[in-house]
């Protein structure tokens, strides 16, 4: 397990009050790093913290942070340095989608906020992040939670699979940008997975008959199904990979 060990390293996750975002932060402090995860609201991510701590006293801190502003990325970046004295590892996982429907049905307010938050608000956290990392001078991994629907349009969720699609080419331009600086960074594209943010899907019977259907793993994934891939891309393991996409869908972009 040496090379998945994170014992010394600090991660910070964003929208990890529930879902993935809590999974990946149970992997990182069972694999020894200190995390901080960070939601939009306080008292969500305080629950997740107060779990961790119970088995891993003092190594979770949570803080609020509203993901698409760059004054609040800005303040979790220098409290989680000011608390844990350095940064090492970034995800970001906080997402939104308010327009579900046809791309010519949605309006000015829907891709002001996906894209603020989807888009903008990554690039904010990247850019802190690595320019924190540049200062230590010790390499560091940027994580985003991309999704299959950047690959291909997920029915019903262009703006977000515009926005996904998005952040898989900023992987990919900020990968080659700090490879000489040892940053890696690279993505995640999860399928269906069950998770507050998917439920309209996987909750509706036929919907979910569908996915399943159409998935060769023949199920929709728990939360807990995208941390391996996480863990891997924040450990010593993966200091080779850089500018990856990684679905983790079942099966489901081969259909």
């Amino acid at each position: 397990m040496a090379p998945f060990d994170l014992t010394g390293k600090v991660a910070l996750i964003t929208g990890a009050s529930r879902g993935i975002g809590a999974a990946v932060a149970q992997a990182y402090v069972s694999a020894g790093a200190q995390v901080v995860i960070s939601s939009r609201k306080l008292e969500n991510v305080q629950v997740v913290a107060d779990e961790l701590n119970t088995a891993y006293p003092g190594r979770v801190l949570p803080l609020q942070a509203h993901a698409g502003r760059r004054e609040e990325t800005e303040r979790l970046v220098a409290e989680t340095v000011e608390h844990f004295g350095r940064l090492d590892i970034a995800v970001n996982n906080a997402a939104t989608n308010p327009h579900f429907g046809p791309l010519l049905t949605s309006e000015p307010s829907h891709w002001e906020k996906i894209l603020e938050v989807n888009v903008q608000g990554y690039f904010w956290l990247c850019q802190l992040a690595a320019q924190q990392m540049q200062r230590q001078g010790s390499g560091g991994k940027i994580i985003n939670m991309a999704s299959v629907a950047g690959l291909r349009p997920g029915p019903m969720m262009g703006i977000y699979s515009i926005s996904k699609a998005a952040v898989i080419m900023m992987t990919q331009v900020l990968a080659a940008e700090l490879g000489a600086d040892n940053i890696q960074v690279n993505a995640i594209a999860p399928g269906f997975i069950k998770t507050k943010f998917s439920r309209a899907l996987w909750d509706n019977p036929m919907l979910a008959q569908e996915i399943e259907s159409r998935t060769p793993a023949g199920r929709i994934a728990e939360p807990e199904e995208v941390a391996g891939i996480a863990l891997y891309l924040a450990s010593p393991a993966s200091d080779f990979t850089t500018g990856g996409v990684f679905t983790v869908d079942g099966g489901y972009t081969l259909t």
